[in-house]
């Protein structure tokens, strides 16, 4: 019955008498968009904490950066098993479940009054629970609603946390500024949970749970029995991925990614302005149009990595940001300056438009597998984000200025293009691990 439903045009191509309709993987990913929007508000929070909390507990900025670095570490740890979970338990469990330890890690963080309490409630908690909602969760989706259209999907739930610091941006540094820091972690919380509702009623595993083939499929493909040995598999595919170079050029080439991005402006970019007089308002004001130009990117991105190579798109991202981030410290200033703007505008685009490629690689690479290593080299992204979170800190406190790390960070970004022109095509099939484990 499930075959027969699939061919009656509920696919996307023509219906009864000729009418085309939209395939439910578009609602699914529309599902999906809402969902990492509704969880990336916490993503917005660091920058904005460090100088309130610095200010009210005397916890040094290197302190509050290793809080910042084990949840970058952890969001990126848990994303390959997150991946695997979702492959044994569903999508919808997982998700909904990550989000309510978002919510509960944000919403703990009011009544903490040590050191300890930031490291579990930041680090720990929103750690796991973010990570169970990374880049994983719209690579599985992606992976099995979509056989054509890939690269533009990825692209717009990739975009999709940059459109949650769009939104909550601007509305968090107005809280934090007009009243404190407490009631803004509440409103992490609160956007994390009402998700949930979301989540729970309209997120289909598979296409075939509603008798459809996936959006571009010519067949209709059975939904795979639930894979015991979730950690197991993960691991498994680890051990595979990691005798192949490609799975090494991408991880560090990715590391590099979190290290410029998610470690560094997004966690340092608001303190950093506000030690050069610039109000934190406006300081977050511009990590939002960040997000606005994000979009923009990495949506194109998508689209450019349907049409070219993926490893000359990721030389020419890390090549630009790399040579942008070496003019930062000149456009530092208590005003925002054209200059400025043009870096943020020039910046934003280039923020995770490494995504798409990336992931086009892993499935270039390692096919049924790919979005467990996708999980894998988020991992590595991750990390560099944590180390450049926690070193940044230290930088800030040690030399009293981030011009140190401005440079440092420009100079692997050359690195990182240099790495991602040295990966080759495909010659032979990849032996990845078995389906189960």
């Amino acid at each position: 019955m499930r075959e027969a439903a699939d061919t009656t045009g509920r696919t996307g191509g023509g219906g009864r008498g000729g009418r085309r309709r939209v395939h439910r993987a578009w609602f699914v990913a529309a599902v999906t968009f809402v969902t990492i929007v509704g969880a990336a508000a916490f993503r917005s929070v660091p920058g904005l904490f460090i100088d309130p909390l610095h200010t009210e507990f005397g916890w040094s900025r290197g302190t509050i950066g290793a809080a910042v670095s084990v949840n970058l570490a952890l969001y990126g740890l848990t994303a390959p098993f997150a991946a695997a979970l979702m492959d044994r338990y569903g999508i919808r469990r997982v998700v909904a479940a990550a989000l309510t330890v978002i919510a509960l890690g944000s919403g703990l963080t009011v009544w903490m009054t040590a050191a300890w309490q930031l490291l579990l409630c930041w680090g720990l908690l929103v750690g796991l629970g973010s990570g169970s909602m990374a880049l994983a969760f719209a690579a599985t989706v992606t992976n099995r609603w979509f056989t054509e259209r890939r690269g533009l999907v990825t692209g717009i739930l990739t975009a999709a946390s940059a459109s949650g610091q769009l939104i909550f941006l601007p509305v968090l540094s107005w809280i934090v500024a007009t009243y404190d820091w407490r009631p803004a972690a509440v409103t992490t919380a609160l956007a994390a949970l009402a998700v949930v509702p979301f989540v729970w009623l309209l997120l289909h595993d598979h296409p075939a749970d509603v008798g459809l083939r996936p959006y571009g499929a010519t067949e209709f493909v059975p939904k795979p029995a639930p894979v015991p040995g979730a950690a197991r598999r993960a691991v498994t595919v680890l051990l595979s991925a990691a005798r192949t170079g490609p799975f090494w050029l991408l991880a560090g080439t990715f590391a590099i990614c979190g290290a410029s991005t998610n470690g560094l402006i997004q966690t340092h970019f608001v303190p950093a302005s506000h030690d050069h007089g610039m109000p934190i308002t406006a300081a977050a004001s511009l990590l939002a149009v960040i997000g606005v130009f994000d979009v923009v990117g990495t949506v194109a991105s998508g689209w450019f990595t349907d049409r070219f190579e993926a490893r000359r798109l990721l030389a020419v991202y890390y090549a630009l940001r790399g040579v942008s981030l070496l003019f930062l410290p000149m456009l530092l200033a208590p005003t925002v300056q054209p200059p400025m703007i043009f870096f943020i505008v020039f910046y934003g685009l280039d923020w995770v438009a490494t995504v798409p490629p990336t992931l086009a690689l892993c499935r270039e690479h390692y096919g049924d597998d790919s979005a467990i290593v996708f999980g894998w080299v988020l991992a590595s992204h991750q990390v560099g984000a944590a180390l450049v979170a926690f070193l940044g800190g230290v930088a800030r406190d040690v030399f009293g200025s981030y011009d140190v790390v401005w440079y440092a960070s420009g100079a692997l970004c050359a690195a990182a293009a240099l790495m991602a022109l040295v990966i080759r095509r495909r010659r032979e099939a990849y032996a990845g691990a078995p389906a189960t484990v």
